[in-house]
C-alpha cells in the first residue's frame, strides 16, 4: 500500500480517522469521568470503552490528565459561548437584572443540560494535580473577569456603587458551582429553576447591596 492509499485507507483520510479516534476517546472520558469518578479510570478503561489501542491513546492525549483538561475545555467553552450569545442577544443597553438573568440561565442550562458535565467540572477536575489546578484557575480567572465588567457596567448605568468586586466575583462563582452540582446530585427534589433564582437573587444583592 502507498503513502498516499493510507492515507486514505478505507475511503477516510488519515487525519479523518484521528479525529473520530479522538471523539471517540472524549465520548469515552466524559461517560467514564462523569459517572465513575476520574481516578477510578485508567487509560486501558478508556481505551476499551473507545474501541481503540493504547498507542491511539497516546497519539491523542499524553495522559489522563489531559484528557480531563480536554473534556472540562469542552464543557466551559460551551458555557462560555452560551454566556456571551445571551449577554449579545439581552444588549448593552438592557437592565443589569436582565443581562444578569439571561447570562445565569445560559451558563447553568449549558453546563447542567448533563450530569456528567457537572460531575467533570464541579468535582472530578478539582485537586487532581498542580497542572490540572492551574488550568482550573484560569479558568475561573476568565470567570471573575466577566463577573467584574457586568458589575462595572451596573456601575456605569447608576444601579451598582462603585467599589471592587472581584472578591464578589470569586465568591459567586464559588456559589454557582456549590449549586449547580448539588443539584446534578439531588435534582430530583428541586426544580433547575430554584437554583437559577437563587443565584440571581445572590449576585443581584451582591451587586446592587449599599455597604455605606
Amino acid at each position: 500500500m502507498t503513502e498516499a492509499q493510507q492515507r486514505h485507507y478505507g475511503g477516510r483520510s488519515a487525519e479523518d480517522r484521528r479525529a473520530e479516534r479522538r471523539e471517540r476517546l472524549m465520548t469515552a472520558g466524559l461517560e467514564l469521568f462523569g459517572t465513575e469518578g476520574y481516578s477510578a479510570i485508567s487509560i486501558e478503561r478508556l481505551c476499551s470503552a473507545a474501541s481503540v489501542s493504547t498507542r491511539n491513546f497516546y497519539e491523542e492525549f499524553p495522559s489522563r490528565e489531559a484528557l480531563l483538561i480536554a473534556l472540562h475545555d469542552r464543557v466551559l467553552d460551551n458555557a462560555l459561548s452560551a454566556v456571551v450569545a445571551a449577554a449579545e442577544e439581552a444588549g448593552r443597553e438592557a437592565t443589569t437584572l436582565t443581562r444578569i438573568t439571561a447570562l445565569i440561565n445560559a451558563y447553568v442550562a449549558t453546563t447542567a443540560s448533563d450530569p456528567r458535565w457537572a460531575r467533570l467540572s464541579y468535582v472530578e477536575i478539582i485537586g487532581v494535580s498542580p497542572a490540572v489546578e492551574q488550568h482550573r484557575m484560569a479558568w475561573r480567572r476568565r470567570w471573575w473577569a466577566l463577573i467584574e465588567a457586568e458589575a462595572k457596567r451596573a456601575v456605569d448605568r447608576g444601579e451598582a456603587k462603585p467599589r471592587d468586586f472581584h472578591l464578589t466575583a470569586v465568591a459567586f462563582i464559588g456559589a454557582v458551582n456549590e449549586l449547580v452540582h448539588y443539584w446534578s446530585v439531588c435534582g430530583a427534589q428541586r426544580p433547575l429553576s430554584e437554583v437559577t433564582d437563587e443565584l440571581l437573587h445572590l449576585a443581584i444583592t451582591s451587586l446592587t447591596a449599599d455597604r455605606g
